[in-house]
């Protein structure tokens, strides 16, 4: 059956398997979805803590973007979800590499521009849009000084090159976070169209394998799915609301943001492949 036939009888037309971009979770009974995170080490490890005694076998977990950014623990940040990583896979019944995954949010999407500075059109401005939206944190966390760029952009591109290089050097310095920042997905779907997990938003009129830049930057475009829902998923799940107002579900949607990072507390949620939270975690 075409996609297209598919979309009319109410189910998602949902990206070619082979697409890399996203990540299929198979075989699916239950799913762990856990809210932007900001830099925030400490409330990550209780969270892991609380949720390694409730995990089941057969459990997927989804982190839902923005790990980098604003807190000021982000080396630790990662470090945390690549110590629990390990140990998930290491509990029998054996837990498949693709059973957790890796939304990139907002944040990781300018530390991957930040690392190409040198093919922006306008380096300064681009900086400086990044650094007023969280990035210096992750800049200062790898070794990165803002004066170091600015010195670099008045030199030329080659400079700027150098630069993003040493940045580079910084995080292989870091065992497995060059790895980690590779594993990134866009978003994420169960293998029956049950659920969605994106980190912010998207547009809501788009296919699923056209958001672009709508998954870090739409969130107006998620709250339009409040009650229409997107693709005949029963629930879009993010970890990311600008507003950070903790959980909120609609019939439609399910936004977990309770503002790690900025102050707030760190949200995570148990859902079926049918959208109904079963479990709920707040530190």
């Amino acid at each position: 059956m075409s996609d297209a036939a598919k979309s009319e009888m109410g189910q998602p037309s949902l990206p070619l398997a082979t697409d890399a971009r996203f990540a299929i979770l198979r075989n699916c009974t239950r799913v762990w979805a856990v809210a932007s995170i900001h830099g925030d080490a400490e409330r990550l490890a209780a969270l892991h803590a609380a949720m390694s005694e409730r995990f089941e076998p057969g459990d997927k977990i989804v982190y839902l973007g923005n790990y980098y950014g604003h807190g000021g623990s982000i080396i630790e940040t990662v470090d945390e979800l690549l110590r629990f990583r390990r140990l998930v896979l290491a509990q029998p019944p054996y837990t498949h590499p693709d059973d957790i995954v890796f939304l990139r949010g907002r944040q990781e999407e300018m530390w991957r521009k930040m690392l190409q500075l040198q093919f922006a059109g306008d380096c300064d401005e681009i900086l400086d849009w990044m650094l007023k939206r969280g990035a210096a944190a992750t800049l200062e966390a790898y070794g990165g000084r803002e004066q170091q760029a600015r010195a670099a952009i008045s030199e030329g591109l080659l400079a700027v090159s150098r630069w993003t290089g040493q940045l580079r050097q910084a995080i292989r310095a870091h065992p497995g976070h060059n790895e980690f920042m590779a594993g990134f997905r866009r978003a994420a779907y169960t293998e029956d169209g049950g659920l969605l997990f994106v980190s912010t938003g998207l547009d809501p009129v788009r296919p699923l394998a056209d958001q672009e830049d709508g998954f870090w930057w739409n969130s107006q475009g998620f709250a339009s799915l409040s009650d229409a829902g997107y693709g005949g998923f029963a629930k879009v799940v993010r970890g990311f609301d600008p507003a950070h107002e903790g959980i909120v579900e609609t019939q439609s949607t399910l936004s977990l943001d309770g503002g790690a990072g900025f102050d707030g507390v760190l949200n995570a949620v148990c859902l079926t492949r049918g959208g109904a939270m079963v479990d709920q975690l707040c530190v």
